[in-house]
């Protein structure tokens, strides 16, 4: 990889709205993604403003409002040596069907000046990292639809890039292979390149170093998962069994303890601030009346249940006039 460039933040937008006629097809987003080795995945629903606002970033398309900046510089007015800097992965299938598999990913590595030695070296490469290099020599328009994503993200890596701007990259890829793209994706990442991701599979966030949901192209969160998690349940859940029946109330006053939630007899569901400090307080109190705690486990909410709380949360703010906090990617670097 080429030197990092000399700027702290790789993408900034900052209140970019994009409009089509009368819809809105982006409502005043604003974010940043720190230069510096970060995986943000943008996860939402299919219309919800996910590859409007990375067409915006990669010049595709200007914000009807708002300011962008990719690289130190606005996506319209690249010069080559950036837009060389950047992998894309479009969304939908652009590359040329009468051209093998190599064919298209060489193309594509010869645009960026690659000389034939070193070309050939990391064609191959790409190729074996999609699992298409025993089907180099076919034609890419014969290709399945999952075949043709998984050429196109090669496409996307040939000329080894700072920044990759990859729109539902997973999206028609059979699950093992997904985990082995996302394996790369993170390697990328902890090789020092920043990586953008759009996806509709929820469950991906955990792939991430920091999640922007949005709905309705509006941004409604954005922080590290585990800080989405908590959000939504509104702090760490523990899951307690008992021997027998007690008085949940016990518990009003623990410390550390936020809600109680009696689910059965036998079994309390409690939010608290930090599970690791707070379960051992549970245990005692619930001791000290004579309880019998059978056992304790913390419990994470799925990220479909997560992506669910939020959105409902940010219907009823903006029923309210309030707004859901929003947060820089950057503290998860």
């Amino acid at each position: 990889m080429d030197a990092p460039l000399p700027y702290p933040v790789a993408i900034d937008v900052q209140h970019v709205s994009r409009r089509f006629g009368n819809f809105t097809a982006v409502d005043d987003i604003s974010f940043q993604l720190p230069f510096s080795g970060t995986i943000l995945g943008i996860i939402g629903p299919s219309g919800s403003g996910k590859t409007t606002t990375v067409r915006m970033l990669t010049g595709a398309l200007r914000p009807s409002d708002g300011r962008i900046m990719v690289l130190g510089e606005d996506p319209s007015r690249f010069r080559r040596s950036t837009r060389e800097r950047i992998g894309y992965l479009p969304q939908a299938f652009s590359l040329y069907p009468e051209l093998t598999v190599r064919e298209n990913v060489d193309f594509v590595a010869s645009l960026f000046g690659m000389l034939w030695r070193r070309r050939r070296r990391r064609v191959d490469e790409v190729l074996e990292l999609v699992d298409l290099a025993q089907v180099r020599n076919r034609r890419a328009g014969r290709l399945s639809g999952g075949m043709q994503r998984r050429l196109e993200l090669a496409c996307a890596l040939v000329n080894d890039p700072s920044l990759l701007v990859l729109d539902e990259p997973t999206a028609g890829i059979d699950p093992l292979l997904r985990v082995r793209i996302w394996d790369e994706l993170r390697r990328l990442r902890d090789d020092g390149r920043t990586l953008l991701v759009t996806t509709q599979v929820v469950a991906e966030a955990e792939r991430c170093d920091a999640v922007m949901l949005v709905a309705d192209g509006r941004v409604i969160a954005l922080a590290p998962p585990n800080d989405l998690r908590r959000t939504a349940s509104g702090g760490d859940v523990i899951e307690i069994e008992l021997a027998g029946p007690i008085d949940p109330r016990v518990l009003f006053n623990t410390p550390g303890v936020l809600h109680v939630n009696q689910a059965s007899p036998l079994s309390l569901r409690v939010t608290v601030d930090d599970a690791g400090t707070a379960s051992p307080a549970v245990v005692d109190a619930i001791g000290s009346v004579g309880g019998d705690v059978r056992s304790v486990r913390e419990t994470r909410p799925s990220f479909d249940e997560v992506f669910a709380v939020l959105v409902t949360h940010h219907v009823d703010s903006a029923r309210a006039g309030d707004t859901l906090a929003v947060r820089d990617p950057g503290a998860a670097a």
